[in-house]
């Protein structure tokens, strides 16, 4: 198995590296990293640098790469040290809005178009990117966060749109988007003391809940992952 991890040098990236390396030690790993956040070494991990906004940089990558089974895309963005999530319309920015749909919704785009002659090869080829609940229109019940909510609902139509192109030309394949709840990492971090008890998850265990829905999606029985939205308990989350 090769898979390649997009953002590895993050919270549940980082937690997916660790995994594959302590449970799949056979399987060729792919991980990348921003250019300012230089990984620490690991025996068996293959490194590239990437900005996943960049066209030219997906594109140079997938051809370095060739084949690969599954691709895992951990890369998004709540906040930076510019932007804050938007709690009403007077705090919203055309900035804001596009930096939220350059690193949230573009890049599965990118890997999808790249990527799609490296999986042609496999018998079970997945993408699966790390989308959020607050991306689903049906289930918005709280408002605010303008641009992240826009950002990871527009990740998944571009999921939904990509799962019905490859059911037609690409039955092999899956992708889907999973949620994987709050999760402690630098994301969430300024909205952790509103999270119930028991509801804020370690990225060892968001990236235990991730590789087993990718397996399940491989199961002969379970074809029908392509194009889904699950969570990381397996539930199913509308769209």
């Amino acid at each position: 198995m090769k898979v390649l991890v997009l953002g590895a040098s993050g919270g549940i990236g980082s937690a997916m590296v660790n995994l594959l390396e302590s449970t799949r030690p056979e399987w060729e790993v792919h991980g990348t990293y921003r250019r300012n956040a230089v990984p620490s070494a690991r025996h068996n991990i293959l490194w590239h640098p990437l900005d996943l906004t960049h066209e030219h940089e997906v594109e140079t990558l997938a051809a370095l790469i060739g084949q690969i089974d599954w691709i895992i895309n951990t890369v998004g963005m709540l906040h930076n040290s510019d932007f804050t999530p938007e709690k009403r319309l007077t705090q919203t920015s055309s900035e804001q809005f596009m930096a939220s749909m350059q690193a949230n919704a573009l890049p599965t785009l990118l890997i999808a178009k790249h990527f799609e002659p490296n999986l042609k090869k496999s018998e079970r080829p997945r993408v699966v990117t790390v989308s959020a609940r607050v991306g689903s229109i049906e289930d918005n019940r709280l408002g605010g966060w303008y641009s992240y909510r826009a950002s990871k609902s527009a990740l998944n139509m571009l999921i939904k749109t990509i799962s019905i192109e490859w059911g037609r030309t690409f039955r092999k394949a899956a992708i889907f988007a999973f949620h994987p709840g709050t999760t402690d990492t630098s994301l969430s971090k300024p909205f952790q003391p509103n999270v119930p008890e028991g509801k804020l998850f370690t990225p060892a265990y968001v990236a235990r809940c991730l590789l087993s829905q990718i397996e399940k999606s491989c199961l002969q029985s379970e074809d029908s992952f392509n194009g889904k939205f699950v969570a990381y308990d397996g539930s199913e989350i509308p769209w």
